[in-house]
């Protein structure tokens, strides 16, 4: 009788592993879709890594991969197929020219001015303030004042 179970067991996980068998991504995939991004709107992962039950974008992306690897497309041909389809968008990293070097560039630029800013900050309040000059004659009331306070409280 365990043979039998043993069947049925082996039967039953075969039948429940194919109805994923559509979303299988291969290493392949994976490689050439972690360069290209998930365009869905609800993500922001790549296309080899959407973990997004029913992606309108990265399913049928994948099998658009998949079909030019069968094609033997290399890497890069898929990537610039991506690019004239969707735009310089598809890439999960920007390129380094034109408009999306400001990505690159903007966070050095962006933390440079902030430090400048906190330097000139600092640099402004360790001055010491301007002391205006105080004539000798409103000392000496403010001095004769304070004698005869002092000599009220040691009465």
């Amino acid at each position: 009788m365990a043979p039998a179970r043993y069947l049925l067991w082996m039967v039953l996980t075969g039948l429940s592993l194919a109805q994923v068998s559509s979303e299988f991504v291969t290493a392949d995939i994976r490689r050439a879709g972690s360069r290209l991004a998930c365009l869905c709107g609800s993500c922001k992962n790549s296309v080899g890594d959407c973990a997004m039950l029913g992606c309108h974008y990265s399913l049928p992306a994948r099998q658009k991969i998949a079909s030019l690897q069968a094609q033997g497309a290399t890497d890069d041909a898929i990537i610039d197929s991506f690019v004239r389809e969707k735009g310089k968008v598809a890439l999960v990293v920007p390129p380094v020219e034109g408009f999306f070097g400001l990505a690159w560039w903007m966070p050095v630029v962006v933390m440079g001015l902030g430090l400048a800013l906190v330097y000139w900050f600092i640099q402004r309040m360790s001055k010491p303030a301007p002391v205006a000059p105080v004539e000798q004659r409103v000392l000496d009331r403010y001095k004769e004042s304070i004698e005869k306070d002092l000599a009220s409280l040691e009465e």
